[in-house]
């Protein structure tokens, strides 16, 4: 997923709401931060400091279900909190990329002149044409469009409408979490946006379920500029569950100049690339 600890760090998210009364201890004094102790989860939990404190650390990083269980218990956790922290602590096998047919490919590669990427349930970014690619490049979690609208501090001012699209992203991943809730991947991302991210977190919880087929879309490029595109969601036969996101441009517009500069910006780019290795 890109984060090196979130077992851990759920951990300590999730102590930090539980209240020492809720599992029996009187509120104590002098407390410098809110909710429960290591020593208190710890004990409430029947494991030893060190070993709790291993796990937040994230020196240990497998823990059997007994222990997930009775985490579970101590930190108050709902069903799908729980389902994230086993998610996280006892990872499932990532399903396989579902195989991109030759032809999808060389599809996309032929649109030179409209940025495509092929992305799945979880929001990762299979693979896309050039200017696809391009459109997104050097942006934090570029890889993930749901961690780059959330987690990068640079997408407020990338998305000009963020607020708008950020909303509507969380609602389609409702609407995938909705269709597969026992998506394991899934959960933990939901799991991973709600405690790194206050933003999802609060447009999570009003619940709202919205699929995604034509979003416009305002994105101020590093390179080229304002971008005003109407993004366009299509379901490929040869490529099940996945979704297949192309950018438009009105034709003949500011923004379909700017979309062609950028096309020749990455082009000069990937012959760079290419002719780096023969130089080294």
């Amino acid at each position: 997923m890109g984060h090196t600890n979130q077992l851990g760090e759920y951990l300590r998210a999730r102590r930090a709401q539980v209240i020492p009364e809720q599992i029996g201890l009187p509120p104590g004094r002098n407390r410098r931060v809110p909710g429960l102790r290591r020593e208190e989860v710890a004990a409430s939990a029947g494991l030893s400091v060190d070993y709790y404190t291993r796990l937040e650390q994230g020196r240990e990083r497998h823990p059997s279900p007994s222990v997930l269980s009775a985490l579970a218990r101590t930190l108050r956790l709902e069903p799908d909190a729980q389902r994230y922290l086993y998610a996280m602590a006892i990872p499932s096998p990532r399903p396989a990329r579902r195989d991109v047919s030759r032809n999808l490919l060389d599809l996309l590669a032929e649109w030179t002149s409209h940025p495509a990427l092929l992305v799945d349930g979880c929001h990762n970014v299979v693979t896309g044409n050039q200017l696809g690619l391009a459109l997104f490049a050097g942006h934090t979690h570029s890889d993930n469009m749901a961690r780059l609208m959330f987690l990068d501090p640079a997408a407020p001012v990338l998305f000009r409408e963020w607020d708008r699209v950020s909303a509507s992203c969380v609602a389609a991943i409702r609407a995938a979490a909705t269709d597969d809730p026992f998506n394991a991947e899934l959960t933990a991302l939901v799991g991973e946006l709600s405690v790194r991210s206050g933003h999802f977190s609060r447009l999570w919880a009003k619940a709202d379920v919205r699929e995604k087929t034509s979003v416009s879309l305002l994105l101020a490029h590093p390179a080229v500029g304002d971008l005003d595109l109407i993004v366009e969601m299509l379901q490929p036969g040869s490529a099940p569950g996945l979704r297949l996101k192309i950018y438009r441009a009105a034709p003949g517009s500011e923004s379909a100049e700017k979309l062609a500069v950028l096309g020749s910006l990455s082009a000069d780019e990937a012959i760079e690339r290419q002719r780096s290795p023969e130089r080294g």
